[in-house]
């Protein structure tokens, strides 16, 4: 891959999970997701990211704490033919947005 990885802010990486149907990749450690994690996020360590596990045609938003982790997620799946957008700065920016963060109970969550 070329260049920096493609980016979407908050409210695009939401567009792209409500209205195309997007995957939203959370690849922070373990505790991180326990504390807070997006509603309709899939938690994938970064360590345990797998490209082939997503179709080419499947689209993907990817989020960490910060971007730094999701960055290099999507520069490999991009590499590996995937569409995918780095949820630019992560989790941090989502939480500022104002958009939700639940632990997996449902309650109201933290980003750590």
């Amino acid at each position: 891959m070329t260049g920096a990885p493609p980016e979407a802010d908050p409210a695009a990486a939401y567009a792209l999970i409500a209205e195309s149907g997007a995957i939203l990749i959370d690849v922070r450690e373990d505790d991180e997701w326990a504390a807070g994690h997006a509603p309709d996020a899939v938690h994938v360590r970064l360590g345990d990211l797998d490209p082939a596990a997503y179709p080419p045609e499947q689209k993907l938003v990817v989020v960490c704490r910060s971007g730094a982790r999701s960055s290099k997620a999507v520069a490999a799946l991009t590499d590996a033919g995937r569409t995918a957008h780095n949820l630019s700065g992560g989790m941090k920016a989502w939480h500022e947005d104002g958009r939700p963060v639940v632990r997996d109970d449902g309650t109201p969550g933290a980003v750590i």
